[in-house]
């Protein structure tokens, strides 16, 4: 494939076109996005800083949380800027990095979503094992292939990005950087490259779920043979993951799932897993967690009280 690229800069169009609309946007995602900081930060430090941390539940919960951060971060803030700005603009080398970044974090959350699933499995599945199955070392490796996972995928949708000729139009039909659109801007054929999109990303995406999803029905199904307590306490965790699954996969699968096409949808369903999932996963996983709750009064406590001695 012949590499032309005479383009240096994207303009991004953004959310909508009418300023109104832009000003309104850009408090409601400020809002947004000062929410999702709060949020994440504070389940992050309530179970570093506390006894949660030495349970696997929480312990990916945490990373959980650090990786939405590092995800919604890749977008917001430029959304945000953007929506104020009279021209939206980002470099070449702006748009791959964007690319790369957001699909990292983003691979890196699928499969923590995945590994908290194994933790609920074997915790509720297999009780007598949990301690040595679910043990520190492998909780940590875990996490570990999560971020090499994410990489591969992240590197593979930023290779097929990269090796395009891009001479122009240079208009992003998006807020962000994706592969989609930036297949409608390349000068040459790109069926082929929209197909292995598609099975990096759509189908990784589609196999998670499934997968997901008939672990989940495994672990509804076992806790038939639980007490009414057991099962409700079980319920109120598992209920908690598979909202947070369910938020997060749905829109995402509605994008990468269908052949290489873009819809004027598309930017409504990236903002639910770019910033609305990320804003509330700290409030599903802590409303309805007891030692959630303890642990965050605890942190509040010791902050109050070291105020009051200072």
């Amino acid at each position: 494939m012949e590499n032309r690229n005479n383009i240096t800069e994207f303009i991004l169009l953004g959310l909508s076109q009418k300023k109104e609309i832009e000003v309104l946007c850009f408090l409601l995602f400020l809002l947004c996005y000062i929410a999702i900081l709060i949020g994440n930060l504070l389940v992050m430090i309530s179970i570093t800083c506390s006894q949660l941390i030495n349970h696997p539940m929480y312990f990916f919960l945490s990373f959980l949380s650090l990786a939405d951060l590092c995800y919604t971060t890749t977008v917001t803030p430029k959304l945000i800027i953007d929506l104020l700005a009279e021209k939206k603009v980002i470099s070449y080398n702006g748009c791959m990095t964007q690319l790369f970044t957001m699909h990292f974090f983003g691979g890196i959350e699928v499969f923590i979503l995945t590994g908290m699933a194994y933790d609920r499995y074997v915790a509720i599945c297999k009780p007598l094992h949990y301690t040595l199955i679910m043990s520190r070392w492998k909780c940590n490796a875990m996490i570990a292939a999560s971020c090499f996972g994410g990489f591969l995928h992240s590197f593979g949708q930023f290779l097929l990005a990269i090796v395009l000729p891009y001479c122009g139009p240079n208009e992003i039909d998006h807020f962000f950087c994706d592969v989609y659109p930036l297949l409608k801007l390349a000068c040459t054929d790109t069926s082929r490259i929209g197909l292995l999109v598609v099975a990096n990303s759509g189908l990784m995406g589609l196999v998670t779920f499934v997968v997901l999803l008939v672990s989940y029905a495994v672990i509804l199904y076992t806790l038939r043979s639980y007490s009414a307590e057991n099962r409700h306490k079980a319920l109120s965790t598992c209920s908690s993951h598979i909202t947070v699954v369910v938020l997060f996969f749905a829109p995402l699968l509605f994008i990468y799932v269908r052949p290489a096409t873009t819809l004027p949808e598309d930017k409504v369903f990236a903002l639910f897993y770019t910033v609305i999932a990320p804003m509330l996963n700290p409030l599903i996983y802590t409303l309805r967690n007891v030692e959630m709750k303890n642990a965050i009064r605890k942190l509040w406590c010791h902050v109050m009280g070291s105020k009051d001695i200072n």
